[in-house]
């Protein structure tokens, strides 16, 4: 299984060699939304635990601690590079003029489907905030891409990839955090992955009326796995409870967006499961590379500025709960390929329709 590895980090080379040559990406922007897998940066300027702009995060990136909850790049940071973006995609936070016209990520550490998900960690960036967010940029890209029309500027977005990746703070830091909420005294599982996947269906439909068509959307990881829950719990293996109940949501998930790709035959929803079998010499899975906090709000974020394992290509988490760089590679690139049906040449394009629109609409 050690090629696999391999071969990721090769594809990923390969293809920042292209971008250097080419210098054009398969697609005109992405655009980013999730949590704090996919966080790089939003986080830094709130009042919160969840962020991580100090060492030893960014340990091996070449910019040092960014916001990334990883020791190097995350998995949106590999997709965009494989898609042959010349630089990566910059945090809504920090994203200035020009930037935005390739795309933004949105992403924060803490967030959640629902807004108050995370909520006891302090300041996050919901994704209804996130969609606000992205509402602000459109306004922006009309003059910078659309020349003032609205309708140009959604045929603009029409070409874009947007991925979205919610529900693990639905669930780590709500449905089983009993000591801040009461949703788990409310909601069956079963009523739980229901909501939450409602309430999700309607978001992503709003950001098809703002012009996304096409979508990535990612399943959400088996927390129960983590180091982090574990050791809450206070058990040595994986939470069982919390897994399955996490897999009532991707199920509904991925009927939701089989629904979806009916509803709107002009746009592709795209279900991203990525549960592979990591490489032989990943057989560190029960512990984080770095030190982490003792604080149980701080939800295991690496104690700042301690000197973390050497051996860090051969452990799967990086702190409690984020994966290392080499898993985000694999993870990433597996993406990618899920993803193949929306830059592949002959789609590029078909997802758009003909529609009319003024600045009041958003």
């Amino acid at each position: 299984m050690a090629s696999m590895s391999q071969a990721s980090i090769f594809l990923v080379f390969i293809a920042t060699l292209l971008v250097a040559i080419t210098s054009k990406p398969q697609v005109p922007c992405y655009f980013i939304f999730g949590d704090s897998l996919m966080d790089n940066g939003n986080n830094n300027n709130l009042h919160t635990n969840a962020k991580v702009n100090f060492a030893p995060y960014g340990i091996d990136f070449p910019d040092g601690p960014t916001g990334r909850f990883s020791n190097g790049r995350n998995s949106a940071d590999v997709i965009a590079q494989l898609l042959g973006f010349e630089s990566f995609i910059q945090p809504f936070a920090t994203a200035r003029n020009n930037e935005i016209v390739k795309g933004v990520n949105y992403a924060s550490g803490g967030a959640g489907i629902r807004d108050e998900s995370g909520q006891h960690l302090g300041e996050r960036i919901s994704l209804n905030n996130q969609i606000e967010n992205h509402r602000i940029t459109i306004l922006r890209l009309i003059f910078l891409v659309g020349k003032g029309s609205l309708v140009a500027t959604r045929k603009y977005l029409h070409k874009c990839i947007y991925t979205v990746g919610m529900g693990n703070n639905d669930y780590i830091n709500n449905y089983f955090d009993p000591k801040y909420y009461t949703t788990s005294s409310l909601y069956s599982p079963e009523e739980y992955a229901l909501l939450l996947v409602e309430q999700y269906s309607q978001q992503l439909q709003e950001l098809y009326t703002y012009g996304a068509r096409k979508f990535g959307i990612f399943a959400a990881g088996n927390s129960g796995c983590t180091p982090g829950m574990m050791a809450i719990y206070g058990v040595n293996s994986c939470l069982d409870s919390v897994n399955n109940a996490i897999k009532l949501f991707n199920t509904l998930l991925n009927t939701t967006l089989n629904d979806l790709n009916k509803k709107y035959p002009n746009a592709k929803f795209i279900y991203i499961n990525t549960p592979i079998q990591y490489p032989s010499d990943m057989n560190v899975t029960n512990k984080p590379c770095c030190e982490v906090s003792s604080s149980i709000d701080g939800k295991g974020n690496c104690t700042p500025d301690q000197v973390p394992c050497s051996n860090r290509q051969n452990y799967i988490f990086w702190d409690a709960f984020h994966p290392t760089e080499k898993v985000s590679i694999l993870d990433g690139t597996q993406a990618y390929n899920i993803l193949s049906p929306l830059y592949a040449p002959e789609v590029i394009s078909t997802l758009v329709d003909d529609e009319e629109g003024d600045v009041s609409d958003i």
